[in-house]
């Protein structure tokens, strides 16, 4: 089947992408109801860092990044560059070369689910990383593919102009159109959290601030002393 570059998607309000980039993905994914995971296998190449913006998505085939250097030529400031495959991929698909290319652009980063490669001097450079995995394993540009068209990861649907929020714990999708609400409930989830932060550093438990000891009773759960279980 043919493929198709689209170009000038809509994306997410740059205010909202930026509201989203002050939290952490665990937050975020939180604020959408557990939702927008991509998945355990992305692990960033890199430590301390925390990145948001909108999605350029990449449908290649395993093996091939010609759509990749098509890609580069969609992505502008603010971007963040989402590659997946066809079928199951680890080759490095990605390096320094791209990176160069796309920091010229503006691109804060770049989510893999392939492999990636040159990982030291991407470190070097500055330019966030999530990956499947790391492999030297180089590619052909032989077969079409897509750029700015829906892809799905670890069972999520991103589409191009959608928000993607990455940490050190892995990498969310927002839904563009979700983008707004979300940062607000992420906000709020943020005040929920410093308020019980600030409980239990002054003692307070996580069974008496979310009433979880009513729950233990009603679940059976029972305290008993040493000497009565061991009787």
């Amino acid at each position: 089947m043919p493929g198709v570059i689209v170009t000038n998607p809509p994306k997410a309000e740059k205010k909202d992408v930026e509201a989203l980039s002050g939290y952490g993905t665990a937050t975020v994914g939180e604020a959408m109801g557990r939702t927008g995971f991509l998945g355990t296998h992305l692990r960033p190449i890199q430590q301390g860092v925390r990145v948001a913006g909108t999605a350029v998505t990449v449908l290649c085939w395993p093996g091939d990044n010609l759509m990749i250097h098509a890609a580069v030529e969609q992505c502008g400031e603010g971007d963040i560059l989402v590659v997946t495959t066809t079928s199951p991929c680890t080759d490095g698909l990605f390096g320094e070369l791209f990176a160069t290319a796309l920091v010229h652009r503006g691109v804060r980063g770049v989510v893999m689910n392939t492999g990636i490669r040159d990982t030291a001097e991407l470190r070097a450079m500055g330019f966030p990383a999530w990956s499947a995995a790391v492999s030297p394993q180089g590619t052909v540009k032989a077969t079409g593919g897509s750029v700015n068209v829906p892809i799905v990861i670890g069972g999520q649907m991103i589409h191009p102009g959608d928000v993607i929020v990455a940490d050190d714990d892995g990498v969310v999708v927002v839904p563009r159109e979700r983008a707004r609400d979300t940062a607000e409930g992420s906000e709020a989830r943020e005040r929920k959290e410093a308020a019980a932060r600030a409980a239990f550093l002054e003692g307070e438990l996580g069974l008496d601030r979310y009433g979880l000891r009513d729950k233990l009773k009603k679940l059976g759960v029972e305290y008993r002393t040493y000497e009565e279980v061991e009787s």
